[in-house]
């Protein structure tokens, strides 16, 4: 799914949405200035959006999502996790992976590609889905986001969960849309991508009461939720992605030509 200028009548309709969704979403004009080329004018930063912008076409899925991925001290009480993918998604836009609200929001930003992977815990009891989404966007664009996403408390927003990746056959299996437990949503500025990631529990219970990740993993939090670590689950694996994606690309940006 690419990012197209709408015309005026398409506009004013987005507008009229966004208004209604309280995202705080700009209208077309404004979203024109926030692809690609807002980026040029400092050459490095071009360069690792260049890059990290075909990374989910030219990076082995293997180093994007490991087979393993270790959590030294990411669990509750800085315990130790060890993550096995189970999983992977085949790639895809952006509106077969994510919930309509959240496609949305993340809309202004362009869709290149959407990449997930499904992580089961050591113990098997848990689950977690995650997800990089390559935007089309600049650094002008890629900070706007953030700037949204933190001053309006939009990663906190149950309604703005990402979607899970269930495979048959794994324990993943039962792991649809009424078992998200606990998520994360990052938006990076240093490359054009947002790094998602939701949990829940293995064996297919359906959770009435999700938690943000930050929320399940305060101190004292007593939920079924953060008791079950899945806020450190979604936030341990979302965190190694992450750092695995960021060192793939300064690698690729620094290679002598």
């Amino acid at each position: 799914m690419r990012v197209v200028r709408p015309r005026h009548r398409a506009r004013t309709a987005t507008a009229a949405v966004c208004a209604v969704l309280g995202l705080g979403l700009v209208g077309g004009a404004v979203t024109g200035t926030w692809l690609t080329k807002d980026s040029a004018a400092d050459p490095a930063a071009h360069n690792a959006y260049a890059v990290g912008r075909s990374a989910w076409r030219d990076v082995p899925v293997d180093t994007l999502f490991p087979r393993t991925l270790k959590g030294d001290g990411a669990g509750p009480g800085a315990t130790d996790r060890v993550w096995t993918r189970v999983a992977v998604a085949a790639d895809s836009d952006c509106a077969a992976g994510l919930d309509p609200l959240l496609l949305t929001t993340l809309r202004p930003v362009g869709c290149e590609r959407l990449v997930r992977a499904t992580y089961t815990d050591a113990t098997r009891s848990s689950v977690t889905t995650v997800g990089l989404l390559f935007t089309e966007a600049g650094t002008e664009a890629m900070s706007a986001l953030d700037t949204r996403f933190t001053t309006q408390h939009l990663a906190r927003r149950t309604d703005l969960m990402p979607r899970t990746y269930p495979a048959k056959g794994t324990p993943a299996a039962g792991f649809g849309d009424a078992q998200r437990a606990s998520w994360t949503v990052h938006v990076l500025t240093e490359v054009p991508v947002v790094v998602l990631s939701v949990s829940g529990f293995a064996d297919g219970r359906t959770v009435t009461d999700p938690q943000p990740a930050d929320a399940a993993m305060k101190s004292g939090a007593t939920t079924p939720v953060a008791e079950a670590g899945l806020g450190h689950e979604a936030k341990g694996i979302a965190d190694r992605v992450e750092r695995t994606l960021r060192r793939t690309i300064t690698d690729l940006t620094e290679k002598p030509e």
